[in-house]
């Protein structure tokens, strides 16, 4: 290369172009070439720099205070390299300093030098040198404070709005928190526009902020505006035009947060969409003056809402919904742990232990407020406890859904109650060691025992025992007969049997049709069964009673050789229909935990079965095949607690609750139960046949087949109809408010009849039940002559049926009022068809 083309280079190609032509050609004539091999230190940081060097081709190093590792190249496409022609150590030459930094060579390199005292006389020649650098430092310098002015404006403007960090990650192990994780982690990754949208507490914010700062711009300001504050210009976000710049202007390269987007006002809500479809925004003039160009937006933006804002966020290329914590109940032990751990470091306490207990507690509520109700009910437990070591369920006082209110958990309370229900004897060994015998016992008795009833002891127990008794249960305990029931003892027994004898796989449950046809098959078959009582006199006829007890059985034990677990109990027992009906008022019920099910049980063997886990027991798992964390009533809960001795984690729960709340509150109505309902209305009706004869002076001969049948059908259907009446007079007469649906309302009879069947069982409880020891020896063909009877007297018998038909009616009102949740006024018509049909039954029963 010749001279004239070194100057020509240096000219074009270095910083020391801005020197005099003759200046340059000095330089270029004292130019010595070197190469200098790979990984060779060319300087020494904080050492006397040995020439002036630039850099031809090569790539270097530079290490020092000022840059960590930087590499300077010839590559252009390197961002952290330099054109060839960068200058090395001349500012430390000219003001007389030690290298800044340390240069090394990667690769080799081709260097143009000047030794030091060579170009010290350079610049004593030519004085130029040093004055046109000083000038070039000074506009630098000038240049580097008007940018630390604009800087210093830009961050005063930006710093109301600014967020310093996230507060924290996304805590939790669950999908939701992955799948979370991984949406934010994609957001980051570009400069697409983002709509974050939740429920209220669920720190969208800090969402917005994890996106920024795990993004490449992450050293760029982000800003939070409140758009229920913005101004409906939108002066504060587009700037004036020829005046005060906007947030947008400033924020440059940054992330913008609009926060709360659904109170933009709707004056910005065009501008808004614009500048998120194209871009773009114009600043805001007065009004008359010409409209400014539109200036581009560099921000990323990132919208947060509470529910979604169709003519926004169709212009939003990227969509997170936050998951609410009910959904995300397998976070909240590390959630809890979180920020116990955070409040303690920050008032330097001992970190306490959160109980089982208080965990599934907390996992059974819902938290409407969500993150931030969960991080206040941690701190206030914290403090409330007044640094005990762990932190129990009483001081989550206000943990607790609308599902869990008024409810108390029996299994807590009564611990020996939960180790009975757990153990062999509840209900394997009373069913198999008692009930399969006995049942069997009275089978026999009553085909071959004396056929009447004061002979008889099987239909004693029968008639005058057992149907008041599981009558006067249902209030109280539910189903709880069922899970000791003989039906399905012999139809358990029956598939073992079968499944030993001829190895299959039982066929599953026809769900669909068994839900739509089930209940009115059991319908029908009450409805048989209640005629077949009448017409045959089932009440005092031994043999007929054990026919009645053999068809029930026989049907369990076909349905049980065909189909797995218990579908006759589920869908088809007529015994089990009315049970699942009356079961609905009962003041207990069995459940699960909803939070600590979904957060903590992978298994579901309380549904499925299984072997043993942890504390769980091995099971083959419910028997009518429910789930009792979804369970809405008590219609499918036999109450066999297999859930509770199945269940590892302690969710099952034995409440005690109000009376029939169910019915006002998760209720689902289904027409078939309804039909049962309202014929066992008729039953009670057709039970006192003989009084009902006599008191209207039919005087229908009873022992006359088709007479009798008429009258029966008669007294089956008649009652019936005043509910449909009275609820017909409520559309009729009264609009305002519209009348709940019939199907809705007729559970409101469910007491009274209820009430109804047991007053009128009640005679036979108290007059002939006390018998039973002079019915047992007759039974045998012995005297019992002189044997102790316990019977009632009239009056007690009478009182008792008047109370029971009272508390009915006034708790039919109740439930009624409940379930419509509308004023008396407008159901008086159903009150006043409730105090007629009990106005019947104290007639006819109470004598």
């Amino acid at each position: 290369m010749s001279g004239r083309e070194w100057v020509t280079w240096l000219s074009e190609r270095t910083t020391l172009g801005i020197l005099s032509k003759p200046a340059l050609k000095a330089i270029a004539q004292m130019l010595e070439e070197k190469v200098v091999d790979a990984n060779e230190v060319l300087a020494r940081e904080e050492t006397p720099p040995t020439g002036l060097y630039i850099l031809k081709q090569g790539r270097l190093e530079v290490a020092g205070k000022s840059r960590q590792r930087a590499a300077i190249a010839s590559d252009p496409k390197n961002p952290a390299s330099l054109l060839p022609g960068s200058v090395i150590h001349l500012q430390e030459l000219i003001l007389d300093q030690n290298a800044g930094q340390t240069v090394t060579t990667l690769t080799e390199c081709h260097l143009w030098f000047v030794p030091r005292d060579r170009f010290g006389q350079l610049v004593q020649e030519y004085p130029e040198i040093a004055q046109t650098f000083s000038r070039f430092l000074v506009e630098k310098l000038a240049d580097v404070s008007e940018a630390l002015d604009y800087e210093q404006q830009r961050q005063n403007e930006l710093r109301p709005y600014a967020i310093a960090k996230a507060k924290r990650g996304i805590v939790g192990k669950s999908r939701y928190a992955a799948r979370l994780r991984q949406q934010i982690r994609e957001a980051g990754s570009d400069r697409l526009s983002v709509f974050i949208f939740g429920e209220p507490g669920l720190e969208k914010d800090n969402t917005a902020a994890l996106i920024h700062f795990g993004s490449p711009a992450r050293r760029s300001a982000i800003v939070k505006i409140d758009c229920g504050i913005l101004q409906t210009s939108g002066a504060e976000l587009f700037g004036r035009a020829g005046g005060k710049p906007g947030l947008l202007e400033w924020l440059g390269e940054g992330t913008l947060v609009l926060n709360n987007i659904e109170e933009l006002p709707s004056e910005l809500t065009e501008a808004i969409a614009h500048l998120l479809e194209t871009q773009t925004y114009t600043p805001v003039t007065r009004s008359g003056d010409p409209p400014p160009s539109p200036k581009t937006c560099q921000a990323k933006i990132i919208a947060i809402g509470e529910r979604r804002l169709p003519q926004i966020e169709r212009h939003i290329q990227r969509t997170i919904k936050v998951p609410p914590l009910r959904v995300r109940k397998a976070d909240i032990a590390a959630q809890v742990d979180y920020y116990t751990s955070l409040y303690c470091r920050a008032k330097g306490l001992e970190k306490p232990h959160l109980t089982p207990e208080a965990l599934r507690r907390l996992q059974a509520y819902d938290f409407p407020g969500n993150i931030r109700e969960l991080q206040n009910l941690v701190e206030r437990a914290i403090v409330q406890s007044d640094c005990a070591s762990e932190l129990t369920e009483e001081i989550f006082w206000s943990a607790q859904s609308k599902k869990k209110q008024f409810r108390v958990n029996l299994l807590n309370a009564y611990p020996r109650l939960r180790n009975f229900l757990r153990s062999p004897w509840w209900p394997d060994r009373i069913n198999y060691g008692f009930t399969f015998a006995f049942f069997a016992l009275v089978v026999a008795l009553l085909f071959l025992g004396p056929q009447t009833r004061d002979r008889n002891l099987a239909l004693n127990l029968f008639w005058a025992w057992w149907w008041p008794v599981v009558l006067f249960a249902f209030p109280f305990v539910g189903r709880l007969w069922c899970a000791i029931c003989p039906f399905m003892i012999y139809g358990e027994i029956t598939q073992k049997l079968s499944l030993w004898l001829f190895p299959r796989k039982l066929k599953y449950w026809p769900r669909q049709d068994a839900e739509k046809w089930g209940g009115w098959f059991l319908f029908g078959l009450f409805a048989l069964i209640f005629l077949w009582e009448e017409l045959w006199n089932l009440e005092n006829t031994a043999y007929l009673s054990a026919c009645l007890l053999l068809l029930i059985t026989a049907g369990a034990m076909i349905f049980s050789a065909i189909f797995e677990r218990r579908f006759w109990c589920r869908y088809l027992c007529p015994i089990g229909g009315m049970n699942g009906l009356f079961a609905k008022l009962s003041m207990t019920e069995l459940r699960a935990q909803q939070g600590t099910c979904s957060a903590e049980c992978t298994t579901y063997q309380c549904y499925k079965g299984g072997p043993q886990k942890g504390e769980g027991m091995a099971t083959n798992g419910c028997p009518l095949y429910s789930h009792p964390a979804q369970l809405e009533d008590n219609r499918d809960c036999v109450l066999c607690m297999t859930c509770l001795k199945a269940c590892p984690h302690r969710s099952v729960e034995f409440n005690l609750r109000p009376p029939g709340i169910e019915l006002w509150t998760t209720h689902v109505p289904r027409s078939y139960e309804v039909a049962l309902l309202l014929l066992l209305l008729g039953g009670i009706f057709l039970h006192r046949l003989p009084e009902i004869n006599a008191q209207l002076e039919f005087n229908v001969d009873l022992t006359q087949f088709w007479p009798h049948f008429a009258l029966s059908v008669a007294a089956l259907l008649v009652p019936v109809s005043v509910p449909f009446l009275a609820h017909g007079a409520m559309k009729l007469f009264d609009r305002q408010p519209k009348p709940k649906p019939f199907l809705q309302l007729a559970y409101g009879y469910l007491p009274l009849v209820l009430g109804g069947s047991l007053a009128h069982y009640l005679r036979l409880g108290l007059t002939e039940a006390g018998r039973i020891l002079p019915v047992s020896f007759a039974t045998f063909g012995l005297s019992g002559e002189g044997l102790p009877i316990w019977v009632a007297h009239p009056a007690v018998i009478e009182f008792l049926q008047g109370t029971t038909l009272m508390v009915a009616v006034g708790l039919t009102v109740v439930l009624t009022q409940k379930i419509a949740r509308q004023p008396v006024r407008s159901l008086l018509p159903q009150h006043l068809a409730t105090v007629v049909l009990a106005a019947c039954m104290w007639a006819i029963i109470v004598r």
